[in-house]
Parts: C-alpha cells; sequence; structure tokens
C-alpha cells in the first residue's frame, strides 16, 4: 500500500484536542517522559515533561521493516569481527585519528590497551580477563525512493555501536499509539490504523536481558552493573527503565555514574584487573555517555575511560567497537571485497550491500579528491559526517560548498561524504511540550541488536531487540530525539 494523501486522517479540532490530552495523560502516567529544560525545570530535577511524540504511527511498508530486522544480526556479526581486527582498525582510524584529536584520543586508548589483545581467526585469547562481550547495537535506515519509482527501499544511514539510547522510551511510543487504537479508534478515521498493524517491540526489556546474561558470564553475584551517564541527563527516565529491569527482572543492581565520579572513586585490583567504585565490584559497564568530546571537557574523564577498559569488566562498548562505529569504518566497510572478510555467506554479503547508500572517502587520495569535486558540483546530493555520535554534527546539501572551501586538505579527511538519501514523501501531527505541529514529515527507523559472545568467540546471543521509530519535519536535515530535531514514533506496517 503506497502512503497516501490520505493519511494521517483529518479530525475535527476538539478530536484532535482529545488525542492531546489523553497523549500527554497516558505518556506522564506511563513514564513516557523527559526532564524539561532548565530554563522551565524546577530545581532537584522534581518536574518531567511527556516526551516528543508523534500523534499518529506512521506508515512504514511492512516488507522494509522485516529486512531491516533480518538484516540486523548480520551486521552484528559482522561489527562484532570489525572490533577484533587490530589490522583494519589501525588502517580505518589512524589516519583519521591525525586530524580529529577525540578519534585519537580513543585511538591512543585502544593503542595503550590492544596489547593484552591476541586475535586469532577472528577469536580473542586475552583481553585483561574480560570474561565475554556485549554489545548494543542500533542500525538505523531511512526510507528511499528513486525518482520515477513507486516501491521504497530501506538505506542505512550509521550503525551505532556506543549509547544507543530510546530503547526504552520507544517501546513505550508503541504502547501509547495502541491505547490510542484501542480507547478512540482514532475516532474511526482511518482503518488502516489497528494493532494489528502495530508491530510488538522487545526493546523496553532485550537490552537489560542482555546486560543480566553479560552480568552472569562476569561470574559474581556479588558484582554490580555500572551505567556511565552524562551529569544533568534529560533522558534519565529512558534509562532508569533499565535498571528497573534488571532489578525486578534479573535481580541484577545497577549504579549510575558519570566519567567524573569514576574517576575520582574508581580503582581497579593491580592483580585480579578487577574494577570497584565505592566499594562494589563492577560486572558490566554500560555507556550512556562517551560518544561526544563534549563528555571529557577535562582529563580526568579521560583518565577515568582508561582506567575502565584496562580493567576485567564487560564492557559494553569496547572502545573498539566504538572505533569501528565511526563513520570512516562505515564508509570502508562499504567497498567491494570488505564484507567477505568477515563474513562468509553470500546471500547474507549481498543483502548487506544493498542496503548501503554510495559513501566515499574525503581524504588525499584520488577518490578522496575526486568525491570532494563530486560535492562541490553537486552538493544537494550529499551529506557530509564527522566522526561523531549524538546528531547535529552533520554538514548538508549548500552548506557543504563553503564548509570544505573552510577546511584545510587534511582536517577534510575526517569527514566521509555519503549520498543523500530521499525518503518518500509523508505528513503527520507531532505533540512537543504540549503543542501539536502538523505537516510534511520524514521517518528514521532504528533496529537494536544484542551480541554477547565468550572469550573463545562462542556466540552466546545475536538476535536483534527491537525498533525504534524518529519523526522529524521533512525539511529539517538531523533526526535526533534527544537534540530536539525529532519525536519518538512508532511503526504502521503496510
Amino acid at each position: 500500500m503506497t502512503l497516501q494523501e490520505d493519511y494521517p486522517p483529518r479530525l475535527l479540532p476538539e478530536k484532535y484536542q482529545t488525542l492531546k490530552e489523553q497523549t500527554i495523560d497516558w505518556s506522564i502516567a506511563n513514564s513516557l517522559v523527559i526532564r524539561p529544560t532548565a530554563e522551565v525545570a524546577l530545581p532537584q530535577n522534581i518536574s518531567v515533561i511527556h516526551a516528543p511524540v508523534a500523534l499518529f504511527p506512521s506508515p512504514i511498508p511492512r516488507e522494509a521493516f522485516e529486512e531491516a530486522v533480518n538484516l540486523q544480526p548480520i551486521f552484528n556479526e559482522l561489527y562484532h569481527k570489525m572490533s577484533l581486527d587490530d589490522a583494519f582498525i589501525k588502517s580505518t582510524i589512524q589516519k583519521v585519528s591525525e586530524v580529529d584529536d577525540f578519534v585519537k584520543k580513543l585511538y591512543d586508548i585502544y593503542l595503550k590497551t590492544k596489547d593484552k589483545v591476541q586475535v586469532s581467526s577472528n577469536k580473542l585469547d586475552s583481553f585483561f580477563q574480560q570474561h565475554a562481550f556485549i554489545s548494543a547495537h542500533k542500525s538505523d535506515y531511512l526510507l528511499h525512493m528513486d525518482e520515477g519509482e513507486v516501491k521504497s527501499k530501506i538505506l542505512q544511514v550509521e550503525f551505532n555501536t556506543i549509547a544507543a539510547s530510546f530503547s526504552s522510551l520507544s517501546a513505550l511510543t508503541g504502547k501509547l499509539h495502541k491505547y490510542l487504537v484501542e480507547s478512540t479508534g482514532y475516532f474511526d478515521a482511518n482503518a488502516r490504523i489497528n494493532t494489528e498493524s502495530l508491530p510488538e517491540n522487545a526493546s523496553l526489556t532485550s537490552l537489560p536481558k542482555g546486560i543480566a546474561k553479560a552480568h552472569e558470564l562476569y561470574g559474581s553475584s556479588k558484582a554490580v552493573v555500572m551505567m556511565v551517564v552524562q551529569p544533568g541527563e534529560r533522558n534519565a527516565f529512558d534509562q532508569r527503565w533499565i535498571e528497573y529491569n534488571l532489578l525486578q527482572n534479573h535481580k541484577v543492581h545497577l549504579i549510575r555514574k558519570t566519567l567524573a565520579e569514576v574517576s575520582e572513586e574508581a580503582s581497579v585490583d593491580p592483580v585480579t584487573s578487577s574494577l570497584t567504585i565505592a566499594g562494589k565490584e563492577i560486572s558490566v559497564v554500560y555507556y550512556r555517555a562517551g560518544y561526544s568530546p563534549d563528555d571529557y571537557p577535562t582529563e580526568k574523564q579521560w583518565e577515568a575511560r582508561l582506567l575502565i577498559e584496562k580493567s576485567k569488566a564487560i564492557k559494553c562498548p569496547t572502545v573498539a567497537y566504538q572505533l569501528v562505529g565511526a563513520k570512516k569504518a562505515q564508509q570502508e566497510i562499504a567497498k567491494p571485497g570488505m564484507i567477505q572478510r568477515y563474513i562468509n555467506d553470500p546471500i547474507q554479503v549481498k543483502k548487506l550491500y544493498a542496503s548501503f547508500a554510495e559513501l566515499y572517502p574525503l581524504d588525499t587520495t584520488p577518490e578522496g579528491e575526486a568525491a570532494a569535486k563530486l560535492a562541490l558540483e553537486n552538493p544537494e546530493r550529499y551529506v557530509m559526517k564527522p566522526q561523531r555520535e549524538g546528531g547535529g554534527n552533520n554538514i548538508y546539501t549548500k552548506d557543504i560548498p563553503p564548509a570544505l572551501a573552510r577546511l584545510s586538505v587534511s582536517e577534510r579527511s575526517s569527514y566521509i561524504l555519503m549520498e543523500l538519501i530521499k525518503p518518500p514523501p509523508m505528513k503527520n501531527t507531532v505533540l512537543r511540550e504540549g503543542e501539536l505541529i502538523s505537516g510534511p514529515m520524514a521517518s528514521e527507523l532504528g533496529i537494536y541488536g544484542i551480541f554477547i559472545a565468550t572469550q573463545d568467540g562462542e556466540v552466546l546471543v545475536n538476535e536483534p531487540a527491537g525498533h525504534l521509530l524518529r519523526t522529524k519535519s521533512a525539511d529539517m536535515n538531523e533526526g535526533g530525539v534527544a537534540t530536539g530535531f525529532a519525536v519518538l514514533d512508532s511503526p504502521l506496517l503496510v
């Protein structure tokens, strides 16, 4: 079914008001909330507001959704093997580290710790006695429709290997839309919106389940999980659901610490390599911070990151995992023949390549020079991406030529060039801070994945772990919810 002009349903103003009131009340009653900005917050974080959400679920072709879900275990395996490949990390990251200080500091930590790693046939023999690997991934896609086509396909935007957020609130958004269907039927304005077309979302429980498994593999019932967080986190409730699920469903305790607190309070035993903080041994370190230069305002945050990396605590992710999540690694792995280094199944290889948009280096190689020329001649077709996560970092279309003029050739090397994905037109109404906003929209589909492997390479868990849909105004380039560009949504399979 195509995305028609009659979606979302056109309602009378009083019915929109009813949906708005029910959405706000359900969200607050069910913890689909965030902390308000500092300008409107009450002291001591005692106030909340509803999370920004779409009023109606957004149509996504069922075939595209299922394809994205089926791709996730293949991507999980691919990035795990990439993270164990020292030669790939060196060839991909070293040159970027020469022009990007943030990447350099991460790469330095990797170099300081990699001597403890001996990799043979993508199996880990020793890594500071780390008992296992756990990775919590998210692969993001946009629907792409070529000119003259009537059927869209998914193309990967990026692959997240650290701090993939909203796993809790995304599941709650799906529950919100099911509630609105069941309570109002959206006033029978559109029969396509029904509970059968709203897929179940396991993301609320899948990540805690994975962390609990890693905790079990660590082997100490007295140990606790540590979540590394940013100070003043507005999205704390998305994170708290992980903590509460761990305790309620798995009897595993979680503590929250900033990198500054780790620096001041943590230590690593020189004999056992165990990480201890505030008298508690840490089994798993789960990062919800550390992906941005802003998370390292002083050297003590970098010292904390190195300290954690040197310990035997199971890191989610290791610094190697974070490095292969860089945009440069995404561009490199898309080259012909690269995936086959890690994935043997030719059908799986073909599926991965089919999900890639066109990606180019912007370095000093002939290929990089040619890509820069393409970007200058046809900037409306591309986006420049630096080695950053968290939204708000990319350079789009008309802003590309002045950016290239401003950057030196070596500085340009820290970016990649990506084909601009063109999603098909759609409309929706979104709710942000109590205000309804209607108009053309675009949605980005994220599929979560959990991968757990032992020291000797045995894969224990490799599965998709729910989904996230973020919807933004069609004329807005960036798509992060936490950065204020997008709202939480759920897919309506059509």
